[in-house]
């Protein structure tokens, strides 16, 4: 054992040893260690080693990281290739898509989200993982379809699809307003679901480096625009794949050991609020809302829509779907569970701004006792727990930029009802609007700092598109319904925005979180009302329609 503990000290020179009288020799403590249980508002840090140790640490995995990114990324920075850059060549087998839209859901941004919204509505977070469960098994049902139909007709994105099917080069000007409300729609708010990855980002930063919160957004907002304007789709992919063995490997070494010592093997959870532990906080009709509105979600969500163009064949996007919707619900429990445990032991509460950082307290609280073969491991685990974390959120925030940057290029303006650009311009184009959005997604972040606000509102606007995604997956020609469709999506999107409002400026009065579910609603009455009311077409205004 001895033995061990030496080579080990000689690998790991920087780390401290427990020696015989069970104290650790290191140098002066970066802050004074709380009693134990405690997190104390004073000092949020609880580090048993010094600052100079753990950044040691961080730099190397962050050089790690990177190197590992563009030595797997290199060919795809080389190549010019528009169909790879979109959709990867439409080749993409099983695995890295599971693993691509895992991460998306379950990593980055979604993770602290989920982490903040624990800690301040407890279990009703956990209705969100089973609405997405729900919501992917009703994607099993079309992805095989999606998949054979954007490949037919060079479908890159959701919005594109939408443009497709309800709009015709017989009527250019519709096809215009349309594209625009579509597409328009989806990037606001895409812009929320970024801006989140941001504020994530940020909060680690401001820790990790000891940097102001304004300071901090605009250096994540600068690594997530410049690696998405370089890599495309294909870099999505793989940065996807490193961040979700990252984040399984802190699930296992941290979070769950975390989670047990801090509830004492859940026997603290009845300490919380009663709210918290049935799920209604936010309210029974947000509970209710879940999974009757926001599953629908997943068949409208864009980056869902581009790995499932992505996919290899119709079996392999159906396959995507389960084996997605099945394997995210543990982290939707997991990650609920960690803000519920710091609410147990802070010894104050955290304002809504304030969220974001339960995620660097819980790991940088739970690695005090981290020891291996007599030596303290803390400061090695911290680093690549928070480049973990960072590289989850550069992987989702670059997935949901490279999206709306390809959607407001290829669907805007009426895409593919006039002659189209070149290959080498449109590439280009998404260039150039990824640093633009990226920019407009920071000044949200720097103006609305709340990350659960930001995500609840990101992922449960984009159902109001499901009732008209829904009619034009059941049904093989939609365009006489087109003006029903714009209705419902601009009375919805209107209706969502004011109610959102009312909740942000009066809390009080009405839940901003719950906005969606009145808009959900208005959305499908106007749709039934819209094609009950539109008269059939003759037929030769049916042919010319179909695509």
């Amino acid at each position: 054992m001895e033995s061990a503990t030496r080579a080990i000290q000689y690998i790991f020179p920087a780390v401290g040893v427990r020696t015989n009288n069970n104290s650790i020799r290191k140098n002066k403590p970066l802050v004074r260690t709380p009693t134990r249980g405690e997190v104390n508002s004073t000092y949020p840090l609880y580090l048993p080693f010094t600052k100079n140790l753990f950044m040691n640490w961080l730099i190397f995995w962050i050089v790690a990281y990177l190197v590992l990114i563009v030595t797997l990324s290199l060919r795809h920075i080389k190549t010019s290739d528009l169909e790879q850059y979109l959709v990867n060549n439409r080749r993409t087998k099983t695995l890295p898509l599971v693993l691509t839209v895992l991460a998306t859901f379950v990593g980055g941004g979604t993770s602290i989200g989920l982490m903040a919204m624990g800690y301040e509505s407890g279990f009703a977070a956990v209705g969100i993982g089973i609405a997405y469960v729900i919501g992917f098994g009703i994607m099993s049902f079309f992805a095989g379809k999606i998949r054979t139909y954007g490949a037919t007709h060079k479908i890159y994105s959701f919005p594109h699809f939408l443009n497709h099917k309800y709009t015709t080069t017989e009527n250019p000007q519709f096809a215009k307003i349309f594209s625009a409300t579509v597409s328009g729609v989806n990037i606001f708010i895409f812009f929320f679901l970024l801006a989140a990855q941001f504020v994530a980002m940020a909060s680690l930063l401001k820790f990790s480096f000891d940097l102001n919160y304004l300071t901090a957004a605009i250096i994540s907002a600068i690594i997530v625009i410049v690696y998405t304007a370089i890599a495309g789709l294909s870099g999505v992919i793989i940065t996807d794949m490193i961040q979700f063995a990252a984040i399984v490997i802190m699930i296992l070494l941290i979070f769950i050991p975390g989670i047990l010592k801090d509830t004492v093997m859940f026997e603290r959870l009845h300490e919380l609020p009663v709210n918290m532990l049935n799920g209604t906080a936010l309210g029974i009709d947000f509970l209710i809302a879940l999974p009757l509105f926001l599953s629908w979600s997943v068949i409208v969500r864009m980056d869902i829509w581009q790995r499932i163009l992505a996919a290899k064949s119709e079996k392999v996007a159906k396959r995507v779907s389960i084996l997605s919707g099945l394997g995210m619900l543990p982290f939707y429990i997991i990650f609920p569970l960690i803000g519920m445990a710091m609410r147990l032991v802070l010894d104050h509460e955290l304002s809504s701004s304030e969220s974001a950082d339960i995620a660097y307290k819980f790991i940088a609280r739970h690695l005090e006792d981290y020891m291996l073969f007599g030596l303290n491991l803390g400061p090695v685990i911290l680093g690549f727990a928070v480049v973990g974390l960072l590289s989850a959120l550069m992987s989702s925030g670059d997935s949901f930029l490279n999206i709306i940057s390809i959607s407001a290029v290829k669907d805007f303006a009426g895409w593919g009802k006039k002659k189209e650009e070149s290959q080498q311009n449109i590439y280009k184009m998404i260039r150039y609007t990824t640093i633009v959005f990226g920019i407009i997604a920071l000044f949200v972040a720097l103006v609305f700092p709340h990350i659960v606000d930001l995500m609840v509102v990101g992922i449960s606007t984009i159902a109001l598109f499901a009732p008209i995604t829904f009619l034009a997956l059941i049904k093989k020609d939609v365009y006489q319904f087109r003006k029903a469709a714009l209705a419902s999506i601009l009375s919805a999107f209107t209706l969502n925005v004011i109610l959102f409002t009312w909740g942000i400026l009066n809390p009080e009065q009405f839940s901003a979180k719950s906005s969606f579910i009145y808009a959900f609603i208005l959305a499908t009455l106007v749709l039934i009302i819209g094609v009950k009311l539109t008269k059939p077409k003759n037929s030769n205004e049916t042919i010319s329609a179909i695509k």
